[in-house]
């Protein structure tokens, strides 16, 4: 027991007997509804600890459910995120191949309406690593009748002309590469000058006289002169025209009609049998008869 000094001992007696006494009258009294006073005290004392542990009890709940409910966020987020790049990549190539099937579908068409002139569809497979050389390889060769110099078209236009031939593989000198061209006219005023390549994205038309009236927009169109390309298809349009105050011709840019840094399939012409591309594919224009001297060499197996 505790020592409790003797000049003490009697306040703590007396401090004994009141709480004693107080205790006894807390039993005794009963508040409203016969509840007793001693209930009410113990109720009020233990309350705020009963409260704190409950909030303690739901604080760890909280956090340890809440922690749960983040692991398994988390891992739905993964799923969810490897669910969408999955989608993203199906979306990828249902587009490639629906922008394929269009592709193919516009060669068909092509091919279909001009089934008087000989050509054959080609797949690019390649291009040329040298940055200033523009040449293509196709998955087609001499065993399917591709000679040299035959043209390369796409229904837009002029891609370029063949340059050399393989067994089963051919190169395409693209039409915008420095040592490639095409005899060309203006379709107003059927003005001719050969059209060059530059090396960037637009052409060069030489040889034009600066009194000449060229319009922005102007189609340019093969003259059939180079003996490669027919007579009237797409090359360009003009984008630009001044006189060059170094000499007496215009100054000509020229915009290629096929789009030429998205070739993925292209036709190559077997002849140089003339394409009427402003009737729809009916009957060709007039004059437009075919180069017997080439024909037979084209079609060759």
């Amino acid at each position: 027991m505790i020592a409790v000094p003797s000049r003490h001992r009697s306040l703590t007696l007396l401090g004994v007997v009141l709480v004693i006494q107080i205790l006894l009258l807390a039993v005794q009294i009963r508040r409203e509804r016969q509840v007793r006073l001693i209930r009410v005290w113990a109720v009020e004392l233990i309350s705020p600890i009963q409260r704190a542990g409950v909030w303690s009890i739901d604080l760890v709940k909280s956090g340890w459910g809440g922690y749960v409910a983040l692991h398994r966020t988390r891992e739905q987020n993964l799923q969810l995120q490897s669910e969408l790049d999955q989608l993203r990549l199906r979306n990828q190539e249902l587009e490639g191949r629906a922008a394929e099937a269009d592709r193919l579908a516009r060669l068909l068409g092509f091919r279909q309406a001009h089934t008087d002139v000989p050509m054959l569809a080609a797949q690019v497979i390649g291009a040329s690593p040298d940055p200033d050389s523009h040449i293509l390889f196709l998955d087609r060769g001499s065993r399917d009748g591709v000679r040299r110099d035959m043209g390369v078209i796409t229904p837009d236009g002029v891609v370029g002309k063949i340059l050399a031939v393989y067994p089963d593989t051919s190169q395409v000198l693209v039409l915008n590469d420095k040592d490639s061209g095409v005899g060309a006219l203006l379709s107003n005023t059927r003005t001719q000058g050969p059209v060059k390549g530059t090396g960037d994205p637009l052409l060069e038309m030489e040889y034009v006289s600066s009194d000449e009236k060229i319009a922005v927009g102007e189609a340019v169109l093969t003259s059939g002169q180079d003996r490669i390309f027919p007579k009237d298809l797409p090359v360009g349009n003009v984008v630009a025209a001044q006189p060059d105050p170094h000499s007496p011709f215009m100054a000509i840019r020229v915009k290629p009609a096929a789009q030429l840094d998205q070739l993925e399939e292209v036709l190559i012409l077997l002849t140089r049998q003339d394409i009427n591309l402003t009737q729809g594919g009916e009957a060709p224009a007039p004059g437009g008869a075919a180069d017997t001297t080439a024909a037979p060499a084209a079609v060759a197996p």
